[in-house]
């Protein structure tokens, strides 16, 4: 298991402004790795409406699963490594593998054995250092949607939020209320079921 807290700053881009900022930072296509998040809930959305959420990503053949939970700054990230079995058995019969995350989650008061699997979401991510930070460009595909983002990790989030706003300025890029991606596919998968 390991825990960190996240401290990311984010925004939409339309397709120009992410062709345009791959040309800017020199990113070629073939840096730009495959990733797929396969996200979990209640049918009744218990971890949603704790502003938490369930994940396994997989790249390439390595699998780990994730829960984000609010923290005082940023979100608490606890992850643990699983095997490409316990990944499939997750996908295909929401049997989840037990361990500290299962332990987290008890804590909560989620039922382990109620979480179910809403599908998935395949993001193509370019990432590159940028002024002590990680700066992130997502093409992600899910649900019959595509969408463009930037996101900037870091650890100081004075700072960051200070070279996230310069580089947004210095592009010329419009500020956007951008939810998160997990965020952004149950609003997709709402819309589809109803």
């Amino acid at each position: 298991m390991f825990q960190n807290i996240e401290i990311e700053f984010k925004n939409m881009l339309m397709k120009e402004e992410y062709d345009f900022l791959l040309k800017k930072f020199n990113i070629a296509e073939k840096s730009i790795i495959t990733q797929e998040n396969h996200y979990f809930d209640t049918l009744d959305f218990a971890l949603k409406n704790k502003h938490s959420a369930l994940r396994i990503r997989q790249k390439g053949k390595q699998y780990e699963m994730t829960l984000k939970q609010p923290a005082d700054v940023g979100l608490l990230e606890t992850t643990q490594k699983i095997t490409e079995k316990e990944a499939a058995l997750a996908i295909q019969e929401s049997k989840l593998p037990g361990g500290a995350i299962k332990d987290l989650l008890s804590k909560i008061n989620i039922v382990f054995s109620e979480m179910r699997y809403f599908g998935s979401l395949v993001t193509k991510r370019a990432e590159l250092e940028y002024k002590g930070g990680l700066l992130v460009l997502d093409h992600s595909l899910y649900l019959n949607k595509e969408d463009f983002e930037l996101e900037y990790e870091v650890e100081n989030d004075q700072i960051g939020k200070q070279n996230f706003e310069v580089l947004l300025n210095k592009y010329a890029i419009p500020h956007r209320k951008t939810e998160n991606k997990i965020q952004r596919f149950y609003r997709q998968k709402y819309i589809q079921n109803n």
